[in-house]
C-alpha cells in the first residue's frame, strides 16, 4: 500500500493548492489596481 504522499490524489491536492495560491495573488493584485484607480480619481490620477 502506498503512503499518502505518493498517491496521485496527494500530488493533485498539492498542485491545486499551489494553483489556488497563484489565483489568490492575482485576485489581490487586481483588487489593488482597482482600488488604486478609484483612489486616483480615474483619468485625473497620475
Amino acid at each position: 500500500m502506498e503512503t499518502a504522499t505518493t498517491t496521485p490524489r496527494a500530488r493533485r491536492v498539492r498542485a491545486a493548492a499551489k494553483e489556488h495560491e497563484a489565483v489568490r495573488r492575482n485576485a489581490a493584485a487586481a483588487l489593488q489596481r482597482a482600488l488604486d484607480r478609484r483612489d486616483n480619481g480615474g483619468s485625473a490620477g497620475h
